[in-house]
């Protein structure tokens, strides 16, 4: 069985459970960050990753969104984004905030003949560093010398990306709640003991996670871009 990669759930709990019925037999499953932040339903997606970690069923490491709920340490973020933090902080539960702030930075696993290195960011800035796919090689090979391991795993763009520097790679899986490569759909990747890497894309409930924006009071704009894929 494959490893599944996910990332960047953004408090929608309505890609998360679509995305989940595709990869809930997969062997592990590896999030890359990013839990909450954005979207209207933060304790049901924190509430189901915690269940699954408790499981040994997932690895998971912090993003920016979550320290930044768990810590409030908002102040670079966008007007949209840190009014979607403050929404958050008054209304996640202790519980659940606790839990982000144990999250890990990064963590390490092999898997077949390869290891990997995951983080939210990059080796360079772990939790806000952006690694697009039209950034120059040279900045990936950059960013892996900082590490030992032979793949870096990040999340954070929100863009589903694979890199191949030399015999090495950088991964993204895409986005789970808030893709941004023009396509709405959910996105996640999965992982196969020889090296190969799928990406795909599933179909949720878009309608009913923006609705719950909306119901919630959080900007327009949070709901609507769902739409688009921005």
């Amino acid at each position: 069985m494959p490893i599944a990669l996910i990332s960047d759930i953004h408090s929608n709990y309505e890609a998360l459970k679509a995305v989940w019925r595709e990869i809930k037999d997969a062997e592990k499953i590896v999030c890359l960050g990013d839990l909450v932040g954005y979207g209207a339903s933060p304790n049901e997606v924190v509430e189901f990753i915690r269940k699954k970690m408790e499981k040994k069923e997932i690895l998971c490491i912090r993003g920016n969104h979550d320290n930044a709920i768990a810590f409030g340490t908002d102040w670079h973020f966008n007007p949209y984004a840190r009014q979607a933090v403050r929404w958050h902080q008054q209304v996640m539960s202790i519980k659940n905030l606790e839990f982000l702030r144990r999250l890990p930075v990064r963590l390490f696993f092999k898997y077949g003949e390869r290891s990997y290195h995951i983080i939210h960011g990059s080796p360079r800035a772990p939790l806000d560093e952006y690694l697009f796919p039209w950034l120059p090689d040279s900045e990936f090979a950059n960013c892996l010398s900082y590490i030992r391991e032979d793949d870096l795993i990040v999340g954070h763009t929100h863009v589903p990306m694979l890199k191949v520097i030399g015999n090495r790679r950088v991964i993204n899986p895409g986005s789970v709640g808030q893709p941004r490569d023009g396509d709405w759909r959910a996105s996640y990747a999965l992982l196969y003991e020889d090296g190969k890497l799928e990406f795909f894309r599933i179909e949720y409930d878009v309608e009913k996670a923006a609705e719950k924006i909306i119901k919630a009071g959080l900007p327009e704009f949070l709901a609507l871009r769902l739409f688009e894929g921005l």
